[in-house]
């Protein structure tokens, strides 16, 4: 992972109504995505759109904008948000700050997180997330 491009998370005050921070956000999150090393059934998933919206994904890796509904900001923030608390748990283990969504964890009954948030939507998202500021706090 030593060449991959860092993600940055942007700044809490970014303006999401304009075209372009949604275009950035829209790159940000397809980076996160290749990190993840996540097939094209997950991220359309995870995002919320259908699985005949492939091209969306492209159009967003190349800088279109992300859609400025709430439920497209709000995945992509619990999205930005489990991986800010992934890097801070784990800040010189790639294998771990990239690949746990994949791991198998007992506090979701033996599924993986990514299963969890794939499954089960925003709701799985967001409980992903809150269980990482959990194990942040403890």
């Amino acid at each position: 992972m030593s060449n991959a491009r860092r993600i940055d998370i942007p700044p809490e005050d970014v303006d999401l109504s304009t075209e372009e921070s949604r275009s950035d956000l829209g790159q940000l999150v397809m980076r996160l995505f290749e990190h993840w090393n996540l097939d094209t059934t997950a991220q359309l998933s995870l995002l919320g759109l259908s699985p005949n919206s492939r091209a969306l994904l492209t159009r967003y890796r190349e800088g279109a904008a992300v859609p400025g509904t709430r439920d497209t900001l709000d995945r992509i923030g619990w999205l930005l948000s489990i991986h800010k608390a992934l890097r801070l748990l784990y800040p010189y283990n790639a294998d771990l700050l990239y690949g746990w969504i994949k791991r198998r964890n007992t506090a979701f009954d033996g599924r993986t997180p990514l299963e969890v948030m794939t499954e089960q939507g925003l709701i799985g998202i967001a409980r992903v997330a809150r269980y990482l500021d959990w194990q942040r706090g403890r």
